[in-house]
């Protein structure tokens, strides 16, 4: 099941090619995009997903993004989905085909693959991966945009397919001196001594939705959280090792490298327990 609903309200069929060949976002990936779980009829952390979104296209010189115009959007998508089905919630902004082209805007349902809702309960493996900059890099070169959510996701893709490629689901990426940054879809999070840790943003990260929703529940629920920069050992003896993304929610990593790390499914289950606290009425 699809939806498809344009920014200015339009309701259009998924299955009609919608986009110009010439646009800015199929030609360059000049955009930008954000992913939302909705999940009884609930679009989760859909304010700090807008303001990510504002946030993305000042970093990419877009336009100053009309919040409420994109929940009056995705409101209609809402209202042509089923409360009791799972939902991914694409909203995407394109510049452009220039001189005079109009810039592509809309939000796509999609239903939420069968695999995701498996990893959410069983765990995933992970492997590390170079990313091939230091973690000062967001600062002294903001051009290179580390830190917005673009549309030129080509590298994670890459870095997807290379974990699979050696037996794993999903990669964690490591600065040029051993710093821990994040997933390709996914903010790191580390679990000690009933502590959260995750790296600080401004070593040019996605700052989180899940991962902070995960922190406001945890310190809720009497754990207490830290943003700090990690080392590639920190992953490897934790109590638990967890990725944070909208649709994948909180999911465990059992196994780094190859090497199984500790058994951290009781850890997971009540901090789930914690984190679904947030989105219930």
């Amino acid at each position: 099941m699809r939806v498809l609903v344009f920014l200015d309200g339009a309701v259009a069929d998924p299955d009609i090619p919608q986009v110009r060949v010439d646009d800015p976002g199929l030609m360059r990936g000049d955009g930008v995009f954000e992913t939302v779980l909705v999940r009884d009829g609930l679009p989760r952390e859909l304010g700090p997903h807008l303001d990510r979104l504002r946030r993305s296209a000042a970093m990419l010189d877009l336009p100053e993004q009309d919040v409420e115009r994109w929940r009056r959007t995705v409101d209609e998508v809402l209202a042509r989905w089923p409360d009791d089905r799972e939902m991914v919630l694409k909203l995407v902004r394109t510049r452009g085909s220039e001189p005079d082209g109009e810039p592509l805007a809309f939000a796509l349902g999609m239903d939420v693959d069968d695999k995701i809702k498996q990893a959410r309960v069983t765990g995933i493996a992970a492997v590390t991966l170079d990313r091939g900059f230091d973690d000062g890099l967001a600062e002294r070169a903001p051009w290179l945009l580390l830190g917005a959510k673009s549309l030129s996701y080509a590298v994670n893709m890459a870095a997807i397919r290379e974990a699979n490629r050696r037996g794993a689901d999903d990669a964690i990426f490591l600065a040029a001196d051993g710093a821990v940054l994040e997933g390709p879809t996914s903010t790191v999070v580390v679990v000690r001594d009933r502590t959260l840790y995750t790296p600080p943003p401004t070593i040019g990260i996605l700052p989180g939705t899940s991962q902070a929703a995960l922190f406001r529940a945890a310190q809720r629920a009497g754990w207490h959280t830290k943003v700090e920069p990690l080392r590639v050992d920190d992953l490897r003896t934790a109590d638990a090792l967890l990725l944070t993304s909208s649709i994948r929610e909180i999911t465990r990593v059992h196994t780094l490298d190859g090497e199984r790390l500790s058994d951290a499914r009781e850890l997971h289950a009540e901090l789930v327990a914690a984190y679904e606290t947030e989105y219930r009425v």
